[in-house]
């Protein structure tokens, strides 16, 4: 898969949810601790984003919030400090058949274990996309089923609704990318950089080490260690052992594969040495983790 595939479909190991909200009066909503990936929606009225170490952006209708990676933001009537909202609550405020001045939809993957992949750590915490006016047709067809998804509970719910999320999250980062005529990952302009982690990608079973890393590239081990780490926050090894068990959480929730199997797929040699590197990283057992998926 490509970079955007892989990074939307790491989410699918925690929890999809859509809501529809709508506001009336001097609201404002505080969004805080989340360990995942989401975005909102304006449907109708206007409003700000706020961020803690950013100027206030203006929101009309049709706009988009994509948050990448959990950073605390808010939403306002009008422009304020982020630190005077009162927190969200999951409860809408607002219901079908009713009137508000600001209108939204907000859906995110929480990730209970773990954390967001790489891709979309790097990017910028907060994007606001609007749409084209070339696009508008077809990305109205997508926040429609999106609406419609927010408030059913009907059979086969479960299916559609982690389908739509994705749906939203590929076509933002596509047009956020798009204008940026950006390929890879985002964020990252040194080339030897780049390919280092299209290397580790495109066969992450295979027994890296910084030094087949660095030669790959042309660099010694202290020049890779140093600009991956400067690039990407973390270092080359540290970054392939979150790409591996972030496609081995996938790969639990999404594939009926043993756990040798899976081991063996993601770069580890013994089920036992995969078990003990996953607890490490998700706080429990693979076994664990593909039965809570399922339960959920």
């Amino acid at each position: 898969m490509d970079t955007i595939s892989q990074a939307v479909a790491s989410l699918r190991v925690g929890r999809g949810t859509v809501r529809r909200f709508g506001l009336t009066g001097s609201w404002g909503l505080r969004y805080s601790g989340l360990t995942g990936s989401g975005f909102h929606i304006v449907l109708r009225g206007t409003g700000w984003l706020l961020a803690r170490d950013a100027p206030p952006v203006a929101l009309a209708p049709g706009d988009i919030v994509l948050v990448t990676s959990g950073a605390d933001h808010g939403l306002s009537a009008t422009p304020r400090e982020l630190a005077g909202l009162p927190p969200a609550v999951t409860a809408p405020a607002w219901t079908a058949g009713g009137s508000a001045d600001f209108e939204f939809l907000c859906g995110a993957y929480r990730l209970d274990r773990g954390r967001p992949h790489p891709y979309l750590a790097a990017l910028p915490d907060l994007l606001v996309l609007t749409p084209d006016p070339g696009g508008t047709a077809a990305l109205r067809s997508i926040v429609q089923l999106l609406d419609d998804n927010a408030t059913d509970t009907g059979p086969g719910a479960a299916v559609t609704r982690p389908a739509v999320l994705d749906l939203v999250l590929v076509t933002a980062l596509r047009r956020w990318l798009d204008r940026r005529h950006a390929d890879g990952p985002p964020a990252v302009g040194d080339p030897a950089v780049t390919a280092v982690l299209h290397t580790i990608h495109a066969d992450p079973a295979a027994r890296w080490t910084v030094t087949h890393l660095a030669a790959t590239v042309g660099l010694s081990r202290a020049a890779l260690t140093r600009r991956f780490t400067a690039q990407v926050g973390t270092p080359p090894m540290a970054y392939l052992t979150t790409w591996r068990l972030g496609s081995a959480a996938r790969l639990l929730r999404e594939s009926e594969a043993s756990l040798a199997a899976i081991a063996r797929q993601v770069g580890y040699s013994t089920e036992y040495a995969f078990a003990n590197a996953f607890r490490r990283a998700y706080g429990t057992a693979p076994g664990r983790f593909r039965g809570a998926g399922r339960a959920g």
